[in-house]
């Protein structure tokens, strides 16, 4: 007999996300974080201008599992460039459903010596 349970399955939702808005000093470095949960639990995927995110040398991804069937996702950029400048996206899927968190993220020039 099979027996279907309402709750064995939950959406997939962000729950905490760091700078929504982030200005960064170029040679830098840039840290985002996205903390999600649902059932199951969800992957994170990181996106830049539309475009995923992976196999860059200055860039570095972080996962950790939490309880609760949560995750916790880090981006660090060392150091930050000019062309770090953009949108960046935090997208946590569980074929359940999609959650997204948009960050976006301007250099601006060091102050001249005084």
């Amino acid at each position: 007999m099979f027996v279907f349970h309402c709750c064995d399955q939950q959406a997939a939702v962000i729950e905490k996300a760091s700078h929504l808005e982030l200005s960064f000093l170029l040679g830098h470095k840039i840290v985002l974080v996205c903390v999600a949960r649902g059932i199951p639990r969800p992957k994170i995927t990181w996106l830049k201008d539309g475009v995923q995110i992976a196999g860059h040398p200055y860039v570095q991804i972080s996962e950790w599992l939490r309880e609760d069937n949560r995750i916790k996702s880090k981006l660090e950029i060392d150091p930050a460039r000019q062309m770090d400048s953009g949108n960046y996206e935090c997208q946590a899927d569980n074929k359940i459903s999609v959650d997204r968190r948009l960050f976006k993220a301007e250099h601006f020039a060091d102050l001249p010596p005084s």
